[in-house]
């Protein structure tokens, strides 16, 4: 049964004997298997689009580590693919994508193919709903609307991120605004996927929002809060039980009303809060996901130790899902996940 799974337990305020655990990119490079496949496979999209290596690089971690929930292997930009942009991935460089920037650039974009484009996916999670453990949840995941309109209007990786933010700012005083009609595209586009996503036996979502870090109060609320909120309350139409987590990386004091407007279950924290603190202003009624730098966890040692004990000591048991505070960094030993697994059990005995 779904609920007896510990990660979806938790996330539903059931009673659950264990700390739910699982690592954010926890298939991935730092992998050697993974390294392995993914030099076969040709380009990182055409691994993206293979259910069958997609589902293998998803079970690897979980081959390796006692994990709770695994992770649909994917990418954010896989949206922006299957609307219509050129996306690709090079080695070192990151994503490369045809900006989008004006009315034009915008009414290029369908959702035409859209179902059609992204079948792989959901069938690398319909296989995965078969493959994975009896006690793992099957996590199904997007990115944001904000985190991949700046990827699509940047044109990948930027430093300052100044274009999307510049089209954000115009965008408030023009509601007809080309950036607007975008975002509703991401919105409309990140709900249907999703949807399929459980559809095909996802059991829980996530919704990455990368760059709310770079959001102030009024942009917040406006293409942060919002389009996602609008997510949410699309997957519930069609399935109002899934559980949803949201992880706004860099939300700080917005955390509240992030999770009273947007009404996830669960909220994904990055290493620069405080659990403790996070769980007073949210009244104590969400799940907190997080926190541990992905730095600690790459240098290991005791550090890694006395971390992953201090963050069991600030958050509470059965609400608290213990994870990175973001994706974990490719140069990361294996020895060292091991050893913050061994180090989360025994701070738990500790408690």
């Amino acid at each position: 049964m779904k609920r007896q799974k510990p990660l979806i337990k938790t996330l539903l305020k059931h009673e659950s004997d264990q700390r739910p655990v699982w690592m954010m990119r926890q298939a991935g490079r730092y992998l050697p298997e993974y390294r392995k496949i993914r030099g076969k496979a040709g380009s990182f999209l055409d691994l993206c689009y293979s259910p069958e290596l997609a589902e293998e690089v998803t079970l690897q971690p979980l081959r390796r580590f006692d994990l709770d929930a695994a992770i649909l292997f994917a990418d954010i930009l896989l949206i922006p693919h299957a609307l219509g942009q050129s996306v690709s991935f090079r080695e070192g460089d990151g994503p490369v994508l045809d900006p989008v920037r004006d009315d034009a650039s915008v009414a290029r974009l369908s959702m035409t193919d859209l179902q059609a484009r992204l079948q792989p996916v959901f069938e690398t999670v319909d296989r995965l709903s078969n493959s994975v453990p009896s006690n793992v949840a099957l996590i199904g995941f997007c990115g944001a609307p904000w985190t991949v309109a700046t990827y699509m209007i940047e044109g990948g990786t930027s430093r300052d991120r100044k274009m999307v933010r510049r089209a954000a700012w115009e965008a408030l005083n023009a509601p007809e605004n080309w950036f607007n009609r975008l975002m509703d595209l991401l919105v409309e586009s990140s709900t249907d996927y999703l949807v399929n996503q459980v559809r095909a036996g996802a059991e829980v979502l996530q919704i990455f929002e990368t760059w709310a870090l770079d959001l102030p109060d009024v942009l917040f609320r406006k293409y942060c809060i919002d389009p996602i909120r609008r997510i949410v309350e699309g997957v519930r139409e069609t399935y109002p039980e899934i559980p949803i987590i949201g992880f706004p990386r860099g939300a700080g004091y917005f955390a509240g009303a992030f999770c009273e407007q947007v009404k996830v279950n669960g909220l994904g924290c990055d290493w620069g809060v405080d659990l403790g603190s996070v769980d007073k202003a949210t009244n104590g009624k969400y799940v907190l996901q997080g926190n541990l730098d992905p730095l600690c966890l790459l240098v290991g040692g005791r550090g890694l130790v006395d971390e992953v004990h201090n963050i069991v000591r600030m958050s509470v048991r059965g609400r608290h899902i213990f994870n990175l505070g973001h994706g974990i960094l490719p140069e990361t030993p294996v020895e060292n996940v091991e050893l913050m697994l061994r180090s989360l059990r025994m701070a738990e005995q500790e408690e």
